[in-house]
């Protein structure tokens, strides 16, 4: 029997931040990862670290990395007030976020990236995939200018030794399987462990390791039909055991049960995350080009908004194609504009000098639907706007269904590259319901559940049918730091 004040479920960013929290309130905390060591940091390792939080000035991000003179003389950084945060998120999730819940991620969010900071995490200015030249000045597009050093899995990493360092121990090959509850209150984790069940005990358990993203039968049950079939971007220990032992005590579910966020993945990637690759099966251009089906026709409006407010949806939709796959097309105008993934060595590429070559590699698709809707595509685009992919440019196609809002041009210049990809899920919206101010677990009354908390993916109502990029790592810090301290605090009566 392992005693301690309190346990947290889960080694990700949010699990991670929850036992540091806990830990600076002062109680003796401990970690349990179902994975091994080697496996460790749910599927906050597989994310791309890219960070959203508020900010106004280059003073508020140099709270969270250093900006040379040299650097803000030639970069604009642009803003993401707390009320374009707002806009963004209450748009992609059509209106639905909560607003205790939303209001909480975005007020605290640059606090929490200095927080995380002082825990010893490295952030860089996002350079590489989310800026351009324009002018001769950097020009940071999509709101979000930082990232982790080293992407997700550095994030965790850093975590990793700041925890280390505070003495709090892990417990790894330490799969949770029940919540020790009595009726009343939660105290411990029962677990099996290297074949064994064995039973932590503890004044308090915060619940932080992720949805159901890697459970094919929980997928299918809660996402719909044709969900079985997806890629799973991140961890194969995401199988919703946390969801499972708290609904079993009568915790109250929350949020958006049958959405997630799913992107557009390669075709022969992995059956699940591959760490030494990490988010590089992502194929996020898409807005440069065009996606076709197997019947070769478009889908979706690929110009809807920068990649980072439609990725995130856009996955489920290539589910919904024939044979859940597509191909990215583009010509050579956009090379250069293609994110770094595009140049991996491990991707499902064609490439021809002609778009009738290059009908006959899409494998899958019919040839002469492509080519029609490629004729049809390249005629309807407006010629009187000039394209620029670091704004929404309103160069769109009309007379076509789907339009294409923006960065609309014809496939005209060779050599032409094309991208299969299908669905990869990455995380799943469906959660429970918190005390806002706590991280503390309600029941399906309302009522907190004495001992009980959760914290990152497992929070529910913050994310529906959509999701900004970059949310996801600040929201597991913001509630996992909330969830260690009410737990921790909790604990000590």
């Amino acid at each position: 029997m392992h005693e301690f004040d309190v346990l947290v479920v889960g080694k990700g960013n949010a699990a991670l931040c929850s036992a540091l929290s806990a830990h600076e309130h002062g109680v003796k905390v401990a970690v349990l990862e179902a994975a091994s060591e080697e496996e460790h940091g749910g599927n906050s390792r597989f994310a791309g670290g890219v960070m959203r939080f508020a900010y106004e000035t280059v003073e508020d991000l140099r709270r969270i990395t250093d900006v040379t003179p040299e650097e803000e003389a030639t970069s604009d950084f642009g803003t993401n007030t707390t009320d374009e945060y707002f806009d963004d998120l209450y748009r992609l999730t059509a209106y639905r976020t909560d607003p205790d819940l939303s209001e909480i991620l975005i007020t605290q969010s640059q606090d929490v990236m200095a927080w995380l900071r002082t825990k010893g995490v490295k952030f860089l200015l996002n350079f590489g995939r989310q800026s351009g030249l324009v002018n001769g000045k950097r020009k940071f597009f999509g709101r979000m200018p930082i990232e982790a050093h080293g992407g997700g899995a550095g994030l965790v990493d850093y975590l990793d030794k700041a925890v280390k360092a505070k003495g709090i121990p892990m417990f790894y090959d330490t799969r949770a399987v029940s919540l020790i509850y009595d009726g009343i209150r939660v105290s411990g984790v029962r677990t099996q462990q290297n074949g064994k069940i064995v039973d932590f005990k503890a004044k308090s358990v915060v619940l932080a390791c992720g949805g159901f993203e890697a459970n094919p039968e929980m997928r299918t049950r809660y996402l719909g039909p044709g969900w079985e079939l997806v890629k799973v971007r991140g961890s194969r220990f995401n199988q919703g055991d946390g969801l499972k032992m708290a609904l079993d005590i009568g915790a109250a579910p929350y949020g958006n049960w049958s959405g997630s966020h799913a992107v557009g993945w390669d075709r022969n990637a992995p059956e699940f995350g591959d760490v030494s690759v990490g988010d590089q099966f992502q194929k996020h251009s898409y807005i440069f080009g065009i996606l076709v089906n197997a019947d070769g026709k478009r889908f979706v409006d690929e110009g809807w908004d920068f990649h980072s407010f439609t990725y995130a949806k856009y996955g489920g939709e290539v589910l919904k194609q024939p044979a859940q796959f597509a191909w990215q097309v583009f010509d050579s105008k956009v090379t250069k504009l293609l994110r770094s993934e595009y140049r991996i060595k491990m991707m499902t590429k064609v490439s021809a000098n002609t778009l009738e070559e290059l009908a006959t590699k899409l494998e899958g698709v019919n040839p002469q639907g492509f080519l029609k809707t490629v004729r049809e595509y390249n005629a309807s685009i407006k010629t009187d706007v000039q394209f620029d992919h670091t704004i929404k440019d309103g160069k769109c196609t009309v007379g076509i269904e789907p339009q294409k809002s923006n960065w609309a041009q014809p496939l005209d210049t060779p050599p032409y590259d094309a991208y299969q990809t299908t669905c990869g899920i990455t995380f799943t919206f469906g959660g429970l319901r918190i005390v806002k101010e706590t991280g503390q677990v309600m029941d399906v009354h309302l009522k907190p559940i004495p001992g009980l908390y959760t914290a990152g993916e497992m929070v529910g109502g913050l994310f529906f049918f959509n999701y900004p990029s970059g949310t996801g790592l600040v929201s597991g810090a913001v509630f996992g730091r909330i969830a260690g301290k009410g737990a921790a605090e909790a604990a000590k009566g």
